[in-house]
């Protein structure tokens, strides 16, 4: 009789090494996948800003602002939500700074980034809510790719299983970071048994989250920041379910996960704004855009300046942007022309004050009227019925007949 075997035939690996020596610089593999995801989202955000009508290249002077803020708020929610590492007995507050140890929060990435990216599309002239939508099918994508970095770092996985993606989990190292524990062949430790691999069923929700907040807002055309505000239900959503699986250490409230709670609020959040929010999606159109060089009226070519389109001169960006419909902005791209603007709410009160003057003078003038008749039928002492007869006109009782 032949005993099955106690070890699953199926399993997913994890890596044994999470950090590579480049001479005295280390290269971290948790880094690289946020490099790779901030890539991810940006190109993801250009093609979709351009297609609104901001300027090429507009996502670096965002992601310039958004990036360094983003970082900075992730670390700050982290030491904020796990103060016992760095402020308690045996605590070091200034690990609190080391970020490239480990400790980032998702929550405090987008409300940072979310900080820095307003104040870029400030200075840009850019509405804020034309930037969240375009960035809410890039971030997901982003955060797919970044969760690869725990898979290295062979770390936030769920509780054991047998399933047959049940996921290895090597033990690293405490005085070699980013490595795994050797035994005494030199083979890496693993824990015993399988876990659910949590970064995998994340990467993946977020992969689908990106698809559905591309395809509605295909369908319904969303605009003033609906299209992120889906992204953060889609997200927040898939948070809730994952983190109830995590078995790493976090602070609790009321026996809950912090970060359960967390989802859940954020997710009402914008559950809450997604339903009172409406309007159309808003394009843009440059205001104090340079204008393209025109020849000479007489045709003489000989007059323009031929070397300085030869050198492609760099495009300089415009000053800023306006909003207009979709229809306005298809008929700029194919004709070029500025549609008018629409009067602004001091016009609508001049013509208010206008209709009320016109109001006026027209009752001023029927009140004339009214009393002109009045005028007629007074009788003139100065005048006899001889007088007022010869003139040829009746007397009022007799057009009154």
């Amino acid at each position: 009789m032949t005993l099955a075997p106690m070890t699953p035939l199926a399993a997913l690996p994890s890596p044994s090494t999470a950090v590579w020596q480049l001479g005295p610089v280390p290269i971290r593999a948790y880094a690289l996948c946020i490099i790779v995801g901030i890539v991810v989202a940006c190109v993801v955000t250009e093609y979709r800003l351009r297609r609104r009508g901001v300027a090429p290249g507009a996502v670096l002077d965002i992601a310039v602002w958004a990036v360094p803020a983003g970082i900075i708020g992730a670390r700050i929610y982290h030491v904020i939500t796990s103060p016992e590492k760095y402020f308690g007995a045996d605590g070091q507050p200034l690990k609190a700074f080391a970020i490239w140890e480990g400790g980032l929060g998702i929550w405090g990435a987008v409300a940072g980034g979310a900080v820095g990216a307003w104040f870029a599309a400030r200075q840009l002239g850019i509405p804020f809510a034309v930037v969240a939508d375009a960035l809410a099918p890039g971030l997901p994508l982003a955060q797919a790719v970044g969760r690869f970095g725990n898979w290295f770092n062979n770390e936030l996985f769920g509780g054991r299983t047998s399933l047959p993606w049940g996921l290895q989990v090597h033990v690293m190292d405490p005085d070699n970071p980013g490595h795994a524990l050797r035994d005494g062949a030199g083979n890496p430790v693993l824990e015993p048994g399988l876990y659910h691999p949590t970064f995998l069923y994340e990467a993946l929700w977020n992969i689908g989250v990106a698809a559905l907040v591309l395809l509605l807002d295909r369908k319904l055309r969303l605009g003033r920041g609906r299209a992120f505000a889906l992204y953060v239900m889609g997200y927040t959503a898939g948070r809730f379910w994952i983190e109830l699986m995590r078995t790493d250490e976090a602070n609790h409230i009321l026996g809950v996960r912090l970060n359960v709670w967390t989802a859940a609020l954020v997710f009402l959040g914008a559950l809450v704004y997604f339903l009172r929010v409406r309007g159309p999606r808003e394009y843009l159109i440059p205001v104090g855009e340079p204008a393209a060089p025109v020849p000479p009226a007489g045709g003489d070519v000989s007059q323009v300046d031929l070397s300085a389109r030869e050198a492609g001169a760099r495009p300089v960006a415009p000053e800023g942007y306006r909003v207009v419909t979709e229809e306005q902005f298809r008929a700029y791209r194919e004709t070029g022309e500025v549609p008018a603007e629409e009067p602004a709410a001091t016009g609508e009160a001049d013509r208010d004050e206008t209709d009320e003057a016109g109001s006026e003078e027209a009752a001023t003038e029927a009140d004339a009227a009214e009393r002109e008749p009045a005028d007629e039928a007074r009788p003139d002492p100065d005048r006899t019925d001889e007088d007022r007869a010869g003139a040829g006109g009746a007397r009022p009782a007799d057009r009154d007949s």
